[in-house]
């Protein structure tokens, strides 16, 4: 049986895997096999990210110089941009973007070209993995035939699975090692073999019935944490319209031993999963009728934070008898999370917009990130780039209101607090000594 080819050449590293895609999901993961044992092989198609890992560099902060640099010393790891390579690999696990198009439907054409390198060099004995995260379906529905349309047949000839990837950018707690894995394959053999990979590298693996749970469980995770956000952000507005400190409500929510977990608001959901990977569940809940009212009402309220952002702003301002228009705004963090450099579908981005459509002169200071082009495909923002200040005390003693959007760790904010005169804090970065002795006037979500 190839179940029993493919799992025994995994229990003694033997196989080859190959990873196409080297962003925050595949660099890491091709590295953790590397580590095990494995001859690990990236497929990109940008030269410069395998050129990158194969002078022994990393371009993730997540993933260590050092470690890659040792990986590909000892000729574990290796990146190419060769896809005819892929046909040297025992699993090939796809690790590729999945956006939205303008019409907020999947674009599952990053699985689809990589897949169609597979299904060039497709062979016996090999096991594939989508990791990608898309809509219930597409593991059995799209990439199982595509490859049956080589003459191999599934469980004879190759396995096929689903195992959705978790990867929280910039958490010092949890890695790919640590992670729980959830599997399904399009078949019981599949599924088998998937968990005896992940098994290799991680301390728990989940195996489920079928591919589609599986990528249904990956959306259930992230609109969850959507919806859930949704609301902390429509009881933020409330208490603001009540001038209730909506911070001090949500820790005493969180007294609650059980029947509560703590969300929190924010300016707006960023990053490549939370803000998408809800679409993918409602096109597939329209594809059979269903109205996911819910996920909708939370994309609504999500979508507004930077109205409500750039609205604070003109309240601090209407009191200090100021305008937006020609005021100095500058922006503390523009990255779509704390201590990362990663901006694909920052709040910060459509904050920008607005302030500059009603006349600010923005600026922004953001260690991670030292500039922002708007002309990116991750973002739908236009104008002029910009690049990041450096927080001297002249930056914010001239900037007539200064936004927090992302509270990254190594800014002084007891600084910020001394030279400011008027703040937006989005993050509650402010807390205890730090807004007590604040000269400037603090606005919280």
């Amino acid at each position: 049986m190839v179940k029993n080819e493919i799992i025994n050449l995994i229990s003694t590293q033997g196989g080859r895997v190959g990873v196409i895609g080297l962003g925050y999901v595949g660099l890491p993961l091709a590295v953790e096999f590397a580590r095990r044992g494995f001859r690990a092989t990236g497929f990109e198609v940008d030269e410069r990210k395998a050129a990158t890992i194969n002078s022994g560099d990393s371009y993730i902060g997540d993933v260590p110089a050092s470690a890659v640099s040792e990986l590909v010393a000892s000729e574990h790891l290796h990146a190419t941009t060769n896809f005819d390579e892929l046909e040297g690999c025992d699993v090939i696990i796809i690790c590729v973007p999945t956006p939205l198009r303008k019409t907020k439907e999947p674009d599952i054409s990053y699985i689809l070209a990589a897949a169609g390198e597979i299904q060039k060099r497709l062979r016996r004995g090999q096991l594939i993995i989508l990791e990608s995260t898309t809509y219930p379906g597409t593991t059995d529905e799209v990439l199982l035939p595509m490859f049956e349309e080589m003459g191999l047949k599934l469980d004879e000839d190759f396995l096929l699975a689903f195992s959705p990837e978790r990867v929280d950018p910039g958490n010092p707690q949890f890695h790919t090692d640590n992670i729980p894995k959830v599997v399904g394959g399009c078949t019981q053999d599949s599924t088998d073999a998937a968990a005896a990979l992940y098994g290799q590298i991680v301390g728990q693996v989940h195996a489920v019935s079928s591919a589609r749970v599986a990528e249904a469980a990956k959306l259930l995770e992230n609109t969850f944490r959507a919806v859930n956000i949704g609301m902390a952000n429509e009881m933020a507005r409330l208490c603001y319209a009540l001038n209730i400190d909506t911070w001090e409500v949500i820790r005493a929510a969180a007294t609650k031993p059980f029947g509560f977990m703590a969300f929190y608001p924010g300016p707006g959901i960023g990053g490549h999963c939370i803000p998408l990977d809800p679409h993918y569940l409602s096109w597939k809940a329209r594809q059979h009728g269903f109205d996911s009212r819910f996920i909708g009402l939370a994309e609504e309220v999500n979508s507004r934070m930077p109205d409500h952002v750039v609205a604070l702003v003109v309240d601090g301002l209407n009191d200090e008898r100021k305008s937006l228009k020609g005021a100095r705004v500058l922006l503390l963090g523009v990255a779509y999370k704390k201590d990362i450099d990663d901006v694909r579908e920052s709040p910060a981005l459509s904050i920008i917009d607005r302030l500059r459509a009603k006349g600010a002169d923005v600026r922004y200071h953001d260690p991670f990130v030292s500039e922002i082009r708007f002309d990116d495909a991750h973002t739908e923002s236009a104008g002029e780039p910009l690049a990041s200040v450096p927080l001297t005390d002249d930056e914010l003693k001239t900037a007539d209101c200064a936004v927090i959007v992302t509270d990254h760790s190594d800014v002084d904010y007891k600084r910020v607090c001394e030279l400011s005169k008027l703040i937006v804090d989005t993050r509650n970065a402010l807390t205890g000594d730090v807004r007590k002795n604040s000269c400037a006037r603090i606005i919280r979500l």
